[in-house]
Parts: C-alpha cells; structure tokens; sequence
C-alpha cells in the first residue's frame, strides 16, 4: 500500500534535530554523507517526500497512538550517494494532518501521518 504524498514534513523540526549535530543519536553526520546540510534542508525534506512515500509501506502494529507502518528503500541525496532507509510512519486517527515525529537514518524514521478517513 502507499501511504499519502502529503505528509508535512516540518522544516523547524529538520533543521533543528535532523542537520545539527547532536550529543546523543546524532543523524547530520549520516545525513551529510548524501550531501544534506542546513543550506538544503528543504531539499531533504523534499526528498523523504518524493522519494520515500513512493514506495510501498508495510503495515506493522497498531498501539494507543495509532497505526505503523514501514517504508524501506534508498534516499539519493544531492550529492548522489544513496542512503539505505529504514522508515517507521504513524498514522495518528485523531490527528487531522501529517507531521514528523522521529528519525534514525540508516535504522528507522518516524512519521505521524493524519487521519485517512
């Protein structure tokens, strides 16, 4: 199945956590490898939406929170080198939008994904 295209991605939230570095669960370095720094945040985010959501996802589980799923496959950067992904996505049913809730590069990124109804 293939999850919605629209998924909003916050910028705030990619350049803030995703391109700095960070102590702990640091994911600019990975993501730097592709090429992504600050300058081209939005092309990451772009690029997760493109290039991930067109790839079909597995349903995992369903919690309190909502329902998972998994997309895995390749994200090229702009540099052309191409990562492997590991996607986990949310779909929260009382969230009427999407939004970005996690991402480990290289193991697993969360999404929150709105309602589908």
């Amino acid at each position: 199945m293939k999850l919605p295209t629209d998924a909003v991605i916050a910028t705030d939230k990619v350049t803030r956590y995703f391109l700095v570095r960070q102590t702990r669960g640091d994911k600019s370095a990975f993501l730097a490898r592709a090429g992504y720094n600050l300058e081209n945040a939005g092309k990451l985010v772009d690029d997760l939406r493109v290039q991930l959501l067109a790839l079909d996802a597995t349903s995992l589980h369903s919690t309190k929170f909502g329902q998972f799923y998994e997309i895995r496959g390749p994200l090229v950067g702009p540099n052309g080198v191409t990562l492997q992904v590991r996607s986990i996505w949310m779909k929260r049913g009382f969230v009427r939008r999407h939004e970005i809730h996690y991402l480990n590069p290289g193991k697993i990124a969360y999404y929150v994904l709105r309602s589908l109804h």
